[in-house]
């Protein structure tokens, strides 16, 4: 127990000590944190610039007019807690802030509510993903056939899923041009 411990505390860096271009860990993961609220920020003024001419624009235009509006649905009901709970879904997290600024919702509100989204999600992302990262580091050194197992599988299990959401997606569409 206690080997499987020390090599747990490996796959995580030391906070204070130099981790990357030799910034202490922390300071990377806090500079991150600002790097998302800054874009967040962006995101909202782009979209309160753009307002109508988003829905012709590269983005409005790949995305659809018909998904725009359920973003829009969802912003006008939850406001600012959207905002939030937008780090929490992939889809969202990259659009829902410039339609929340095209809608011009409170902008006070969108700062608390990217705020904490910020503090809440990419901390636990930065984290989970060094620990990750340094986990399969260590298992590559100690195994590097079980460490190329793991990545194939995972490489497998994100490509079935992919698949997967293509062909529901592919059966959807063929089932509107039926019944049109």
């Amino acid at each position: 127990m206690d080997q499987q411990m020390r090599h747990a505390m490996i796959a995580v860096p030391a906070p204070s000590e130099p981790f990357w271009l030799g910034i202490p860990y922390w300071l990377v993961g806090a500079i991150l944190i600002l790097a998302l609220f800054g874009a967040f920020q962006v995101y909202y003024w782009v979209g309160r610039k753009l307002g109508e001419k988003l829905y012709e624009s590269r983005i409005g235009v790949r995305l659809g007019r018909e998904r725009i509006a359920k973003i829009e649905h969802v912003v006008e009901r939850w406001g600012a807690l959207a905002v939030y709970g937008c780090f929490w879904v992939p889809m969202l997290r990259h659009t829902l802030p410039w339609v929340a600024g095209a809608l011009r919702i409170s902008y006070p509100w969108y700062v608390v509510a990217s705020a904490l989204g910020c503090l809440t999600w990419a901390p636990m992302w930065w984290f989970g993903l060094t620990a990750l990262v340094w986990g399969w580091l260590e298992l590559a050194a100690q195994s590097p056939v079980t460490a190329g197992a793991v990545a194939v599988l995972a490489v497998a299990v994100v490509a079935f899923f992919v698949v997967r959401r293509r062909r529901k997606r592919r059966a959807a569409t063929e089932d509107e041009a039926l019944v049109s």
